[in-house]
Formats: C-alpha cells, sequence, structure tokens
C-alpha cells in the first residue's frame, strides 16, 4: 500500500482547493529589508505555502538570520550569483507550487490574510493573476499603484506590472523560457510582455493590494532608466522586430510632451483655461444677481 497526502481537488478546474504558492525571495546585503520580508510571509494565516530565500552571499548578517530561521523556510542558499534573474531563476528551479509570488527583500505582503483570501481564486483558466501594489517613497509616503483589468501591448510599452503582485503558474516557466539572466531591471517584465502578448497567455485582474513596493531598487531610480530602455529595444529586437519604429516614435513623442518647453505651455494653457472659466462663473454670478436685484425692485413695487 503506498501512502500520500490527500489534496482535495476542485473539480470545476482540476486546481487544487488550496493551492500551493511558491514564494521566492532574493535578498543580497539587505537585512533589515529581508527581516520585514520573512515576517509577512511567517505572519500569512494561509499555510499552504513553500518559502524559498536565494541569498548572493551577503556578508551583513543576511545569511545568518536566514539560518535562524530555518526551520520556517523550505528551501535556502547563501552563495553568490551573477545577479537578480539568475538569482529568481534559482529559485524557481527549485519550487513546487501551483503559482509563483517573487517577493524580494524589502518588499512585504499587505496583509496576514492577503493569501487567503487570494489563492480560492485561483483555477486553470488563468496562467497569471495580477494585482495591485502600494508604493513606499522616501520610507514612509505611501501611494497605491493600480493597473488596468485589461492589459495590451501599449500598456507595456512604458509601464510594467509589479512582480511583487503577479502570481505565475509554475508551468509557464518551463514551457517558454526563465528569466532573461542577461537583463539588470526589467527580466520580469520581457517575461510577461512576451507570455501575454506574443502568446496571448490569459491573465486574470485582482482587484486588491497585494504587497507594499518601497521604492528604492534601480528600477526606480534615474540612472536605471537608460538600462530600462537598453533592454526594452533588445527585448523587441528579439520578440517584436515589426515594432521596433513604433516605440521609437513613441519614445519620441513622450520625450517630447516630457521638454521644458510642452510642460510651460501646458502650465500657461491651464491657467489661461482657468481664467476663461473663472470669466464666464463670474459672468453667470453677476447675471444672476441682477435678476435678484430686478426682482426686489418689482415686489417693492
Amino acid at each position: 500500500m503506498v501512502y500520500g497526502k490527500c489534496i482535495r481537488i476542485n473539480s470545476l478546474n482540476n486546481m487544487p482547493e488550496k493551492p500551493l504558492i511558491s514564494i521566492i525571495t532574493v535578498n543580497l546585503n539587505d537585512v533589515e529589508g529581508l527581516k520585514r520580508t520573512m515576517t509577512s510571509v511567517f505572519e500569512q494565516t494561509y499555510k499552504e505555502y513553500e518559502y524559498i530565500v536565494i541569498d548572493g552571499g551577503s556578508t551583513d548578517g543576511s545569511k545568518e538570520y536566514i539560518e535562524s530561521h530555518s526551520d520556517k523556510i523550505d528551501t535556502w542558499v547563501s552563495e553568490k550569483d551573477s545577479g537578480i534573474y539568475n538569482a529568481m531563476n534559482k529559485g524557481i528551479k527549485v519550487a513546487t507550487g501551483e503559482y509563483f509570488l517573487f517577493l524580494n527583500s524589502g518588499d512585504w505582503l499587505h496583509k496576514v490574510n492577503i493569501l487567503e483570501i487570494t489563492a480560492p481564486v485561483f483555477s486553470n483558466n488563468y496562467s497569471i493573476y495580477y494585482g495591485n501594489v502600494e508604493r513606499i517613497y522616501n520610507g514612509n509616503k505611501k501611494k497605491i499603484k493600480t493597473y488596468p483589468s485589461q492589459l495590451s501591448f501599449s500598456f507595456f510599452i512604458d509601464s510594467a506590472l509589479a512582480h511583487q503582485a503577479v502570481f505565475i503558474k509554475r508551468s509557464l516557466f518551463f514551457d517558454l523560457f526563465l528569466y532573461n539572466e542577461r537583463s539588470k531591471v526589467l527580466g520580469d517584465w520581457e517575461f510577461l510582455i512576451v507570455a501575454i502578448c506574443k502568446y496571448n497567455i490569459k491573465t486574470f485582474y485582482l482587484n486588491r493590494i497585494i504587497s507594499y513596493y518601497p521604492m528604492n531598487g534601480i528600477s526606480s531610480s534615474t540612472k536605471g532608466r537608460q538600462i530600462m530602455d537598453e533592454e526594452r529595444e533588445r527585448c523587441y529586437k528579439e520578440h517584436f522586430p515589426l515594432f521596433i519604429q513604433d516605440w521609437k516614435e513613441l519614445e519620441n513623442n513622450r520625450v517630447y510632451l516630457n521638454s521644458p518647453k510642452v510642460k510651460l505651455f501646458r502650465e500657461i494653457n491651464s491657467t489661461r483655461r482657468l481664467s476663461v472659466i473663472t470669466f464666464f462663473i463670474l459672468k453667470k454670478f453677476k447675471s444672476i444677481l441682477k435678476i435678484k436685484n430686478m426682482q426686489k425692485k418689482f415686489l417693492n413695487l
């Protein structure tokens, strides 16, 4: 007789009622951010997850912190890697869950029950589920970032989904490809635009905040912009060669619209419109006053 774990299956979509979620955390010398990330995972009320931590050989105490919590981690390693996407791919190769969530060091889950309220939505009908994030600026200022319910190629031209809020079906990585390890910033963007816009992978929008996202990574910095443009162009050449010229024209338009002269014109035009609106409001107000004065005179006759 063979004994095994009993898994209840949802007969409608052949998905376990409590699908296993692989949470993958990549870290390099960010022990304080790592503590916040790991705590948010350990506090989850949903327990059908496996936790994988890939550390890049940190020297700031991260390895010791991971080791001290190894009883709550399914797989962890601390060794040098060739970059963030090499580290994320290491996690992919050992993960066994139905869906993967990449919650890197410094990111943390929004609520203790966020996985519990999200997991029941999963089905075999969709391979990518994505939600919103709450961005953190300068340590405390917060701003919710929402995403469109329908994704398109034009969305990805100058935007991206936050990997901290994207659940990707495990089989997708092995049916398509792993993250591009040549990338420094946009490996996850490349994977998603190719999966969704080239291979028409079905997506589902989770209209809820999944995680907090500190805006302090390279993709959030000014110096990262040039790297991002280079990686976008490389992706277009490899996967969407016919769209290269369109992308360049859109980029030129974006640069022009953000130029100082155009911004000044917008401000002047906005002020002018405001003046015109104010003029008509005052004119209308004067007309009302005139009518009221006439009514008073009429009543006094």
